[in-house]
């Protein structure tokens, strides 16, 4: 775990990073399974100095990605979306889900920002049911920026204590980052 520690943080502070980072949120936003945490949290402790931009990069990068499973579910929902949907066990659920949507569709966006339940879910779902475009990017932004940048503040503010934690413990961390992704769709599927 330590040569994969060190690469993280190689790579975090890299001029590659920003780019890697973007790319990362982008996709998980819209079909990737791996939270943007996993390079934002070695990124941020390599430059400090530079965690509101990388906590900006992940917000733009993730609604940006957002709309592109917004569109998989308006445009493309009888082949990419429902593949996707299939893919992560919510097809046999959809009728629930539109009757939830109707009702709790603006909370459920932006409660879901603080919780491991897969924003994909939320941004596919999004545009199948039709939910309004302009109000779901600006729920969007507020509750991805909200994840994104309290994360960014508190390494910021206790970013040494991490880092020590980090270097002598980044197996658990990594294991926790899956746990966590697991769980989510554990969550959502009991959800739905």
């Amino acid at each position: 775990m330590k040569k994969l520690y060190d690469w993280t943080m190689s790579l975090a502070g890299s001029r590659h990073a920003p780019l890697a980072l973007g790319a990362i949120a982008f996709a998980e936003s819209s079909f990737f399974p791996v939270p943007p945490d996993v390079i934002l949290v070695p990124m941020t402790l390599a430059e400090p100095k530079k965690a509101w931009y990388f906590a900006g990069i992940c917000t733009i990068a993730s609604v940006a990605g957002g709309a592109l499973g917004y569109a998989f579910g308006a445009l493309f929902y009888d082949t990419i979306g429902q593949w996707l949907i299939n893919l992560y066990g919510y097809g046999e659920k959809m009728e629930a889900l539109r009757a939830f949507y109707a009702q709790w569709g603006a909370l459920f966006i932006v409660v879901k920002g603080f919780t491991p339940i897969p924003y994909k879910l939320v941004t596919i779902v999004s545009g199948l049911l039709a939910y309004n475009f302009p109000l779901f990017i600006a729920l969007s932004m507020l509750t991805r920026g909200a994840r994104f940048f309290v994360l960014a503040a508190a390494i910021n503010r206790f970013g040494d204590p991490i880092r020590s934690k980090l270097e002598s413990h980044f197996g658990l961390f990594m294991a926790s980052l899956a746990v966590i992704v697991v769980a989510g769709f554990a969550l959502a599927a009991k959800m739905f």
